[in-house]
């Protein structure tokens, strides 16, 4: 379908300048054709705006002025960019229906409009929501709940007794309810512990591929509305995310921590188990997060990259850094002292 600038004004609003185009995709400043709709979002971009081929652009108010192209003016042209962008691309959607490879438990309860695809299995009592799409290959497990618009993709694994709210997105192979890793030393061997909790999943939720996400040991674990979490991220067992939390790839969060609302993890950032975050933190790539964080705030504990002599430069004075405390110490000891006599002669 074709959209006018003035068809995105009235569905999204902002201000349009100059002709009302046609457009029929988005692109990057850099690549976009007269058919296209791109964005400013970044002032160092600038000289990519005057060099564009896009039909129009999407700025704020205070760059409106470096192009004549048409183009909107919004408050954030990256977000209006983004709705644009799911105008123009909806998802296909697969009729509704259950294929004829699916294995479906009897008591399972699916709505009629959720498309099930090919070797799907699905497990006793589980509750299968209104537009679902399940692709193929997925294993839903006894007593799963989906919520309404969910979205599967392939091979994805869903454990027994874990619930999915309204619109949550799992990307192939995301695993939800797995053991959490509970194990009690013996003195001879490790002894399983029975992960008897579920995984608890709000509305509009996304899960990269190969995410893994353990079911709690006694409680539940549980992810809040609006999360995001990209791809191989591990969370582990009776883990707590707030609200429209967003994580980079290959994060992982240990055991029985809880992690407020809003906030954000750089990728390969690690939380250690039993720790409290508060809203609003914001860890960066990297860092490792080894105690509680209860003020909102930027976090970093990344090393900065040089070359490797200069590391192993470095390196050495760090090995002798406790050292060179003591000494100092001792010399301001003996400088107060001897500041002491002079005043006693003076």
């Amino acid at each position: 379908m074709d959209y006018r600038l003035s068809d995105f004004v009235a569905r999204l609003g902002g201000e349009l300048i100059g002709e009302d185009v046609a457009i029929r995709q988005v692109g990057t400043l850099e690549d976009a054709g007269p058919d296209q709709l791109a964005f400013l979002a970044n002032a160092k971009y600038r000289k990519q705006l005057a060099d564009t081929r896009a039909g129009a652009v999407v700025l704020r108010a205070d760059a409106a002025g470096l192009t004549e192209r048409p183009r909107i003016v919004a408050a954030d042209p990256y977000l209006y960019f983004a709705r644009v962008s799911t105008l123009l691309n909806p998802l296909p959607r697969p009729a509704a229906g259950i294929h004829p490879s699916a294995v479906v438990a009897a008591s399972a309860l699916i709505d009629p409009s959720a498309s099930i695809g090919p070797f799907v299995s699905i497990g006793e009592r589980a509750r299968i929501g209104a537009d679902v799409v399940i692709e193929a290959g997925c294993r839903i497990g006894d007593g799963v709940e989906l919520g309404a618009g969910c979205r599967l993709y392939a091979n994805v694994a869903i454990y027994h007794g874990c619930r999915l709210g309204d619109r949550v997105t799992l990307h192939a192979h995301a695993v939800i309810g797995s053991d959490g890793f509970g194990n009690a030393w013996t003195g001879e061997g490790w002894f399983k512990i029975p992960q008897i909790g579920r995984v608890l999943i709000g509305n509009d939720v996304e899960i990269g591929a190969s995410t893994t996400v353990d079911r709690g040991a006694l409680g539940d674990t549980v992810i809040e509305d609006g999360v995001r979490l990209d791809n191989q991220i591990q969370i582990a067992h009776n883990v707590h995310i707030g609200r429209h939390t967003a994580m980079a790839g290959c994060v992982g969060v240990a055991g029985s921590t809880r992690i407020g609302a809003y906030c954000t993890f750089g990728g390969s950032a690690m939380i250690l188990g039993h720790l409290e975050i508060a809203d609003r933190v914001n860890v960066m790539a990297g860092t490792l997060v080894g105690k509680s964080i209860l003020k909102p705030g930027t976090y970093v504990g990344q090393y900065p990259v040089q070359t490797h002599e200069d590391w192993l430069a470095n390196a050495s004075h760090l090995r002798r850094l406790d050292a060179l405390v003591t000494r100092l110490k001792t010399v301001e000891r003996k400088v107060g002292r001897d500041d002491a006599d002079q005043g006693e002669h003076a």
